[in-house]
């Protein structure tokens, strides 16, 4: 994957977040909405994959020189982001015991794109 990387860090964010649901919607996924934001921190994508909902995590580093982007979705984050996946489902009326759903993550190396499902 190719893409133009802005200069500034919050464009380069979302131009990777873009990237991701481009990449995600040609594997077949549903775009449902992005950036849900709640007291918990935030989705960035909200993605359905058939009858499953699908919640992703965009991480991207520009170089290695720190760390790969796979690495940023570290535990603390990740407990985060299940407290907001589960605070969306409720606020949808989604019950999380029997509406199918997973957490996936989009990790971004400069141009590298791996889709990691249900992590």
């Amino acid at each position: 994957m190719r893409w133009i990387k802005p200069s500034n860090s919050n464009d380069r964010g979302q131009a990777a977040e873009n990237a991701a649901k481009g990449y995600l919607q040609q594997q077949g996924l549903v775009h449902h909405c992005s950036n849900f934001h709640c007291r918990f921190g935030e989705i960035d994508l909200v993605m359905r994959d058939q009858q499953e909902w699908v919640f992703v995590e965009v991480k991207y580093r520009s170089n290695t020189r720190h760390g790969c982007a796979v690495e940023f979705f570290h535990t603390a984050k990740r407990k985060k982001f299940t407290l907001a996946v589960e605070h969306f489902m409720h606020q949808h009326h989604l019950n999380p015991a029997s509406v199918p759903h997973r957490i996936d993550l989009v990790a971004i190396d400069d141009d590298h794109v791996q889709w990691f499902k249900s992590v």
